[in-house]
């Protein structure tokens, strides 16, 4: 029995012998391993990014004739990759008290000015936030031995928020033009120089606008365009209009109804995830290319949402947001069925969540944004209420809102908002639901929807108003995404429609356009 017992301890004694040896030796692996593998780029930035640009400007190189070594492409590529990310680190860096990322996108010698600057601004709790949005690149010079370049960066624009113990003091955009040199270490480009020079404004180009408004009134190819539309959505596909359900004779036969009933204009939807963010989904494009050739061939024009479903607005966001809506802007731009920009549905609904400030200043840039690729459509934004009509009605070509308020408050309402605005109002959303029923023991009947729309047409016809109503169908569901999951919600908004569940119009139809 003792031997036995010796024998077990010897061999448990061995096996232990064995283990932690064995863990030893890991562990050595594992220093020897970390030690032999450069460091992560993106974790030193604390960006937790590996494969995916944090930040995506828009950059355009618009001169690269060097006089002595000409410059290779992937070399270009890396440039440009470097500054920008040089940029962004220094953004971040002012807005987060974090240099790590100076360290490996600045020389020393280059690094010594921010680092300075991010003291001075920690010590006296001063915080900017900010992003550039263009950059137009000018190579001077690139050396022979492939280690420095120097270039210049005109008409740079930055928008900034400048915040002092947390409250926000001032915002501005700025326009500068910079030279820079860089230099290739360690297998990166690291900027060496970078001095802010004078900024000459360009001279602005003339286009010739397709819409475009004089006073109070919409224009069309010179001819008043009063606006008499629908928002829409098909039936089978609410708030999913471009997905996989996407039927172009569905779609066809809805526009004919559209028209036949009167109506000049559609309002459509543009959902900023769905497309693909910054990275637009060709097959999305396609569809909508689609839908534009459908309007056209019904004589519709199109106003476009764009940003549905989009709630961010942080400043490190826009340039993902830039390059959305250019993306789609620019597809089509030049469609005959296109009439204007809706830049985002009901954003003051973001103002508790987001901040005003926020959303304001998103807006602001999205406008200019939009404007710089299309100077010849008109440009609005979709406000919930008429109470936040006002708001940028400067940036603005038309005023557009919604109104889900007792109707007979409306004119009065509308007359004070006409005597605030010189520009041309947008009734853009307004409509009544017929959810009598379960949900809705008091809701409205179809016969009091009918009235409800009677009463406006009347009211649009002595005030001359432009207006698109809320919507051509009825729903079978509606995503809780779109209005939460509360039954009773959920059903007020499946019964806005002109045409029920299946297909009979119903007696609202006949006031859906005068």
């Amino acid at each position: 029995m003792k031997k036995q017992n010796r024998t077990i301890y010897r061999s448990l004694l061995i096996l232990s012998f064995i283990m932690v040896n064995g863990l030893i030796l890991f562990g050595i692996s594992q220093t020897l391993s970390f030690l032999n593998t450069g460091a992560d780029r993106s974790t030193m930035l604390h960006i937790g990014l590996k494969n995916k640009q944090a930040y995506i400007p828009k950059v355009v190189w618009k001169d690269t004739t060097n006089p002595g070594r000409s410059i290779e492409k992937q070399t270009m590529s890396n440039i440009q990759k470097d500054y920008v990310n040089s940029w962004y680190v220094r953004n971040v860096a002012y807005s987060s008290y974090d240099s790590l990322g100076i360290f490996d996108f600045y020389t020393q010698s280059a690094r010594q000015n921010i680092l300075k600057t991010l003291q001075f601004n920690k010590e006296n709790d001063v915080q900017i936030v900010s992003t550039t949005l263009d950059h137009n690149l000018f190579l001077d010079f690139y050396s022979a031995d492939g280690q420095l370049v120097v270039f210049e960066d005109r008409n740079v624009k930055m928008y900034s928020q400048v915040f002092n113990e947390n409250e926000l003091q001032f915002e501005t955009t700025d326009l500068a033009n910079y030279k820079i040199a860089m230099l290739l270490e360690d297998g990166f480009w690291r900027v060496r120089h970078l001095v802010k020079q004078f900024y000459k404004q360009q001279d602005t180009v003339q286009t010739k606008k397709t819409s475009y408004v004089q006073g109070k009134k919409i224009l069309v190819d010179n001819q008043p365009y009063p606006i008499k539309g629908i928002n829409y959505y098909p039936q089978k596909s609410p708030w999913n209009m471009f997905g996989e359900g996407f039927d172009e004779s569905i779609i066809k036969e809805d526009f004919d109804i559209v028209k036949k009933a009167g109506l000049n204009t559609i309002r459509i939807f543009i959902q900023y995830e769905d497309f693909g963010k910054e990275v637009v989904k060709k097959s999305k494009i396609e569809k909508l290319q689609t839908v534009m050739n459908l309007a056209e061939d019904a004589k519709l024009k199109v106003i476009v949402t764009l940003f549905d479903f989009y709630g961010d607005y942080a400043i490190q966001d826009w340039t993902f947001t830039h390059r959305h809506a250019e993306q789609i802007v620019s597809a089509i731009k030049n469609h005959d069925a296109l009439l204007a920009w809706d830049i985002k549905n009901e954003p003051n609904l973001d103002f508790e969540s987001r901040g005003k400030e926020n959303v304001m200043a998103w807006l602001k840039e999205m406008i200019a944004q939009v404007k710089s690729y299309d100077p010849d459509h008109l440009v609005t934004i979709g406000w919930s209420d008429i109470e936040s009509a006002t708001l940028l009605q400067e940036k603005v070509d038309m005023v557009s809102f919604h109104y889900y308020q007792d109707i007979n408050d409306f004119s009065e309402a509308f007359i004070v908002l006409n005597t605030q605005v010189n520009k041309p109002l947008v009734l853009q959303e307004f409509g009544l639901s017929s959810n009598r029923g379960f949900w809705a023991p008091f809701g409205a009947s179809e016969k009091k929807q009918a009235k409800y729309h009677k009463q406006f047409q009347e009211i649009f016809k002595n005030q001359n108003i432009n207006y698109l109503s809320w919507t051509l169908y009825d729903f079978e569901e509606v995503p809780g995404t779109v209005v939460g999951n509360l039954p009773w919600v959920k059903h007020k908004q499946k019964y806005f429609g002109f045409i029920d569940r299946g297909g009979n119009k119903k007696p609202a139809f006949e006031f859906i356009g005068n």
